[in-house]
């Protein structure tokens, strides 16, 4: 047999297997691509377990905590009493203190009630030897601030030995100055605001919108004044004139009560009760305040007892709960939805 014969038959036994070895390559191929897919597929389900598992961790965290501050709430409101704290006389000589903060409202810490019974408290103390009232308020209802105003006359004609200074420290407005003009004196920092000797009503009307919207109002009353003033109907100038003279006379009322107040000390300026906010620098030339002073300087420098005692309306442990609770969760909520927000993108 030539070479070229056996070249020919060793070529057609070669062929065969080198085939064989390139099927054999592109398999193990094809099984090592198959096996990275399923990894990434697992590890993609792993991270995917995982970061759910954090998301039930906080979630878990979040309602431990609110149980854990449940539980000791209820704790704490078993060995509290369920009425709000008074405040025990002390052994010694002191100046007391109350605080009028916040908006003067029957259903709010400053209402007539809560603060009446605070400057009771605070006059019938057998070893306190003057009062201040603290004031940070932006005023509220007229009815509230008189029946403080009253009981504030009433305490110091009952008690002529102590004397009740009123210190304004950012706002003491409209209400809140109703209410101070009733002190023996008044204290405020250059920079509070006093004043707004008037009174204000008003709402919306809502007639110009219904009428493009072709809404008709349907108003039915027996009393020929029964709908008055409603925002739903055209005004009224007669029902307008009636409301008008109402908040004139509750203006006439706050006019008497601060010059009853404050006497001969108040200045003769056109625009004393017109309703303006002053400065503490300009409400002393005006002769709406007496001096400068804080809580701290009138309790030392005035009263001459640096000791205060705050003898303030406090909420009921109760009441506290509710509010800490409502803190809390909405805190929590808060979170949860930002870290929520966070994690979508």
């Amino acid at each position: 047999m030539s070479d070229w014969d056996s070249k020919q038959a060793d070529w057609g036994k070669t062929a065969p297997v080198e085939s064989a070895k390139q099927q054999s390559q592109d398999a193990d191929k094809a099984s090592v691509d198959e096996s990275s897919k399923e990894w990434r597929l697992i590890e993609k389900t792993l991270l995917s377990m995982q970061t759910e598992q954090r998301r039930t961790r906080r979630w878990g965290i979040f309602f431990k905590s609110l149980v854990f501050i449940y539980l000791f709430s209820l704790l704490f409101l078993f060995r509290t009493p369920m009425d709000s704290g008074t405040v025990p006389s002390p052994g010694k000589a002191h100046t007391a203190l109350v605080d009028l903060r916040g908006p003067i409202a029957e259903d709010q810490d400053a209402s007539a009630d809560n603060l009446a019974k605070a400057l009771r408290r605070a006059f019938e103390a057998e070893r306190s030897k003057g009062v201040i009232l603290r004031i940070n308020s932006p005023g509220g209802s007229p009815v509230q601030a008189d029946y403080v105003y009253s009981e504030i006359k009433r305490l110091r004609e009952e008690h002529p030995e102590k004397k009740l200074y009123a210190v304004i420290s950012d706002l003491g407005a409209s209400g809140a100055y109703y209410i101070a003009a009733a002190a023996d004196e008044i204290f405020v920092n250059e920079s509070s605001l006093v004043g707004s000797i008037g009174v204000m009503g008003g709402g919306f009307g809502f007639t110009g919108a219904m009428e493009k919207l072709g809404i008709e109002r349907r108003l039915y009353t027996a009393g020929e004044n029964k709908g008055f003033l409603d925002p739903f109907s055209p005004e009224d100038e007669d029902q307008v004139a009636f409301w008008e003279q109402a908040l004139e006379t509750t203006h006439e009322t706050f006019i008497q009560r601060v010059r009853d107040g404050r006497g001969d000390r108040l200045a003769e300026d056109e625009e004393l009760f017109s309703g303006l906010v002053w400065t503490g620098s300009q409400a002393i030339n005006l002769g709406l305040v007496d001096n400068f002073g804080s809580a701290g300087h009138v309790a030392r420098e005035v009263i001459g007892e640096e000791e205060i005692v705050d003898y303030s309306h406090l909420p009921s442990p109760f009441q506290r709960l509710l509010r800490q609770l409502g803190t809390s969760l909405g805190q929590g909520v808060g979170r949860a939805l930002i870290d929520a927000g966070q994690r979508m993108y």
